[in-house]
């Protein structure tokens, strides 16, 4: 090997000579009263909203996946329903491109409700910048910095409207 064989260096978090991989994510959509269930996300960043749920174990199926994140991330049980939608975020090509490049991730939304008796709680068991939660008004989410971004715009879509693959979109 030649020295610019040596010198080549994988993306952060990819594992050197390992192939890519899609990270597979499965996040909650939670709407009570008008309001959608979100994560508060903050640190040397501006802060930004997620829908509770995150990466899916192997060995894992999508419905236990998101409820084991939804027990670490807002404290509770949920009952996981229909799928909602499909997405890719394929970092390279949004404005976070700078930052995670490498990264690609598929996530599932399904409709979720709390299960009976159930309150969403702060837990030490949250990602690493979750700050909080937070219950925000569905028709006010285009002001927010909630991601995905296309998300207030598919539940502001006709529910007979909407589709069920967003496509790479952020």
């Amino acid at each position: 090997m030649g020295d610019a064989a040596e010198n080549i260096a994988n993306p952060p978090g990819i594992r050197l000579g390992a192939a890519p991989t899609i990270r597979v994510a499965n996040k909650a959509i939670i709407v009570r009263d008008e309001h959608l269930l979100v994560t508060v996300n903050s640190g040397d960043f501006p802060t930004f909203y997620l829908c509770p749920g995150g990466g899916q174990d192997h060995g894992e199926d999508a419905y236990a996946g998101l409820r084991r994140e939804c027990r670490e991330e807002i404290g509770c049980e949920v009952l996981v329903g229909e799928l909602a939608f499909v997405r890719d975020y394929i970092a390279a090509d949004h404005e976070f491109a700078d930052q995670d490049a490498w990264a690609h991730q598929r996530e599932a939304y399904f409709f979720c409700d709390l299960a009976p008796g159930a309150e969403p709680r702060m837990t030490d068991a949250g990602d690493l910048w979750q700050t909080g939660i937070a219950w925000l008004p569905v028709d006010g989410l285009h002001d927010q910095p909630l991601w995905p971004r296309a998300l207030a715009r598919w539940l502001a879509t006709a529910e007979a409207d909407r589709p069920r693959y967003l496509g790479n979109v952020n």
